[in-house]
């Protein structure tokens, strides 16, 4: 899943962006709302994590803008937002959840119950009830990055893992290699790239040469024996 992380602490961005690719999100930084708008625009997420205190504005207008269908980005219905701020005060908190926020954390704060909130919205956005998803005989725990397929244990690459996590949270679906580039990959990633085709080769052959399907001209669907 890809995360953008908005905030002008270099420290902390950068801290953020280590854990969270260690759990195996794809992570883009803006250091002010400008570069923030600007990456909306570009790329599709599906977090935005937001300091409300920005060197050129307030971040709750960027949030509003983003909820209000303002900003020109690619599944901007689809992005949630965790707001990340100094400011714990009870009217701060309703304020951004008012604005359109989906979760708000208080600095400073804990990776792991940052990264457990990230699991709940990621849930919520795919209906999922459950940090455990199941297709089949195959078993993905997002909490603690593990695989398995007929009750025996996997070890995949992290791009394994969040290729596999994004097929399993769109069951029956068809989904192409711009969207794996998109939510498993970050800015950094070159679009002519053949990572895609080279990570799913090398998922398929762990899980079982049945278990993806290529549709030819459209993208990869896990197959329905799996599911």
């Amino acid at each position: 899943m890809r995360v953008l992380v908005v905030d002008d602490e270099p420290d902390l961005a950068e801290g953020l962006r280590i854990g969270l690719t260690r759990d195996g999100y794809a992570v883009d930084i803006a250091q002010d709302a400008a570069e923030a708008y600007e990456r909306l625009t570009v790329n599709e997420y599906d977090v935005m994590l937001l300091d409300v205190d920005l060197p050129d504005g307030d971040g709750l207008t960027l949030c509003r803008d983003l909820c209000q269908d303002r900003i020109p980005a690619p599944g901007a219905a689809d992005v949630r937002v965790l707001i990340l701020t100094a400011r714990g005060g009870l009217d701060d908190r309703v304020r951004g959840l008012d604005e359109g926020a989906d979760d708000y954390l208080v600095k400073p704060f804990h990776l792991p119950e940052l990264l457990a909130r990230l699991r709940a919205l990621l849930r919520r956005a795919n209906r999922r009830t459950t940090a455990t998803l199941v297709a089949g005989d195959i078993e993905l725990d997002t909490a603690r990055h593990l695989v398995s397929r007929g009750g025996t244990a996997l070890s995949l690459t992290r791009k394994e893992f969040g290729v596999l996590r994004y097929l399993m949270t769109r069951p029956g679906e068809v989904v192409s290699a711009e969207q794996l580039l998109e939510h498993v990959w970050d800015a950094h990633a070159d679009p002519f790239t053949q990572t895609v085709r080279v990570t799913v080769g090398t998922l398929r052959r762990k899980l079982g040469p049945e278990s993806i399907e290529t549709i030819v001209g459209h993208g990869y669907r896990l197959r329905q024996s799996a599911m």
